[in-house]
């Protein structure tokens, strides 16, 4: 096993294309924002954009700043263009697993986890609200590898039976019809140990906000004036936030129906127990067995150091 990262494995279908990541003009100070889906990822995009501006005043929206890199809808060169005029320091989206990634040792990453059934609830919401006219953008772009994207079923039960055991990807055994939140999550666990690699559990920030983002700032080297942590705790908070929900979701919302406050849905964990069955339950702690390992397991359902 090498030393570090390297990348094994090309991710491309409907939603992303991790070969988009080699036209990318790298700076030493890049943030990496990743996680796998419904994780975290606006909320933690938020959290940095606020540490990077403290004063509030930011040269555009949190979702403009951080472009999701990988993600097909948007012209690479368009993608490019607004990365390569940011003088400010940037922080980059992802959802690609780490063996899809080109390692960087310069880079600070910063990996959001949270357990598979709040992703699952919160993925559901965010699929079967997904505008017809994204679905059929997203299949109909050229270059497009493996099958469509298809709309969402009429039944949650319906979309998670493929979900917990079926994966987009011949290595991936659940996710469909995106990718597998589990074998993304055990991809960065095993290199959670490199001093450039952070791993965030959405359960701790939820439980202290102001403690995660303190060691967030600390991580990332980032020195915030101790005047301005009030103002930014709040503006970070699910409320605040889906009060302007537009500047922090992608695309303003556009891609969804009911927009920005679709998509900043409940932000709450634990909604799963009172909609999956004892068996359905019994199928997630089946695909947990088969995709990781019990460290991993442990921490993803509870948090915690890693």
């Amino acid at each position: 096993m090498s030393d570090r990262p390297e990348r094994t494995r090309v991710y491309q279908c409907h939603h992303f294309d991790s070969t988009r990541w080699d036209y990318f003009d790298r700076r030493a100070d890049d943030i990496i924002v990743a996680t796998s889906y419904k994780a975290g990822t606006t909320w933690t995009q938020a959290i940095i954009a606020h540490l990077l501006f403290a004063d509030g005043e930011m040269p555009a929206a949190p979702a403009e700043l951080s472009p999701w890199l990988d993600m097909r809808l948007l012209p690479l060169e368009f993608v490019l263009n607004v990365l390569k005029a940011q003088e400010h320091r940037r922080f980059i989206k992802t959802h690609l697993p780490l063996d899809g990634m080109i390692y960087d040792e310069r880079h600070k990453y910063v990996y959001v986890a949270r357990d598979g059934r709040d992703v699952f609830m919160s993925l559901w919401n965010h699929y079967q609200h997904m505008q017809d006219e994204t679905i059929q953008h997203m299949n109909a772009l050229r270059m497009r590898v493996g099958e469509e994207f298809p709309p969402p079923p009429d039944d949650l039960h319906a979309f998670y039976d493929n979900w917990v055991s079926r994966g987009w990807f011949e290595w991936e055994n659940d996710g469909w019809p995106y990718w597998s939140h589990l074998y993304n999550v055990q991809s960065w666990w095993n290199w959670r140990h490199m001093p450039n690699i952070r791993l965030v559990h959405y359960a701790d920030l939820l439980a202290d906000t102001e403690g995660e983002m303190r060691a967030l700032a600390d991580y990332l080297e980032i020195s915030v004036p101790e005047s301005a942590w009030p103002g930014i705790v709040k503006a970070v908070s699910f409320d605040e936030m889906k009060k302007q929900g537009e500047r922090y979701v992608p695309g303003g919302g556009a891609f969804w129906k009911g927009g920005a406050q679709t998509f900043l849905n409940k932000g709450t964990n634990g909604r799963w127990r009172d909609v999956l069955s004892d068996e359905e339950v019994a199928r997630y702690d089946a695909a947990c067995e088969r995709a990781l390992e019990p460290d991993c397991r442990a921490w993803l359902e509870s948090g915690g150091a890693a």
